[in-house]
């Protein structure tokens, strides 16, 4: 590591687990702050030591609710005002990132108004990990080192060495990712297709491909109320898949997702740790599991920290 604009890192609350192990896979020390909060619940951060000419790397994951993102702006803006070299901002789930578009007249594109705040706070730079949208990169006007998951799925799948395997998409929009997959895998595809009766309810699902027979895994970027994965694994063992099983980077989990796997006909549930899981005993969790991101985020940002390339990291 150069000594010129030393590295330091910072967490913010909601990723202090996955940066002290980020810290820790780099042999650092997470840099000292505090958070500030008022009696009606505003905060403000503080760093705690200089960071004056340094590459800062702030850590956080903007899950609702929007303090998450509000607390990575503010951290942002307390770096730049502290005369820091480089701010990088490494989201390892990017928030409101099914925002991506106009969909219908007079709706808001949340995830551009997210990349003009991170811009306007001073950040520099961007690292984050399975974007909802491969175009958001282009909403940013700063470098986005776009991590991908499958560099920590794919092996985990292929050591199972399972029989008869099969990839499926949830939706036409994750054929892509699906197609990826099932090409390191030497597998075919299956691709569901789905109404939606509004958001976060599914109205049907049809499965596209040669189901029958086959052990098979459903690969998305993220799973929020888990409607779609109970649904679409339901219909994949009606059609004589002998299993099946969900890939997803982001274990959003909202509302009843919990109850929808445990009730549901997926075997098995592997996730990331972008978002850590909730830690209500009340919920279950035993079908899942969760994979660490935390050394492939600790090795890019020793790759972009030293200026070297970061496409050798992954598996496409």
């Amino acid at each position: 590591m150069h000594d010129v604009h030393k590295i330091k890192l910072f967490a913010c609350r909601a990723s202090k687990d996955f940066a002290t192990k980020v810290a820790k896979a780099m042999n650092l020390e997470l840099g000292s702050a505090d958070i500030l909060t008022f009696s009606d619940g505003e905060f403000q951060p503080c760093i705690n030591e200089s960071v004056r000419g340094a590459t800062v790397f702030i850590i956080q994951s903007t899950p609702p609710p929007c303090e998450t993102l509000f607390e990575l702006l503010q951290m942002i803006d307390a770096a730049k005002r502290a005369s820091a070299h480089k701010i990088i901002a490494v989201m390892p789930y990017f928030g409101w990132a099914r925002q991506d578009r106009k969909d219908k007249p007079r709706v808001s594109i949340g995830a551009k108004l997210v990349a003009n705040m991170l811009t306007a706070a001073g950040c520099d730079r961007v690292m984050t990990c399975d974007l909802h949208a491969d175009q958001i990169q282009g909403f940013f006007d700063v470098p986005v080192d776009h991590i991908y998951a499958s560099a920590v799925f794919l092996p985990y799948i292929k050591a199972k060495n399972i029989e008869n395997l099969a990839i499926a998409a949830p939706d036409m929009g994750g054929a892509k990712r699906a197609n990826a997959y099932a090409r390191y895998l030497e597998c075919p595809v299956i691709i569901c297709h789905k109404s939606r009766e509004k958001a976060n309810v599914v109205g049907s699902i049809t499965a596209i491909g040669d189901v029958k027979g086959k052990n098979v895994i459903i690969v998305d970027d993220m799973i929020d109320t888990a409607g779609t994965l109970a649904k679409a694994a339901n219909v994949l063992k009606e059609m004589g898949a002998v299993s099946v099983r969900a890939c997803a980077t982001h274990p959003v989990l909202s509302g009843p997702a919990y109850d929808k796997i445990a009730e549901s006909a997926l075997e098995e549930v592997i996730v990331s740790d972008t978002i850590p899981l909730s830690q209500d005993p009340a919920k279950d969790k035993s079908k899942i599991t969760v994979l660490t991101m935390t050394d492939i985020f600790a090795s890019i940002i020793d790759k972009v920290y030293n200026y070297e390339s970061i496409s050798p990291s992954f598996i496409n």
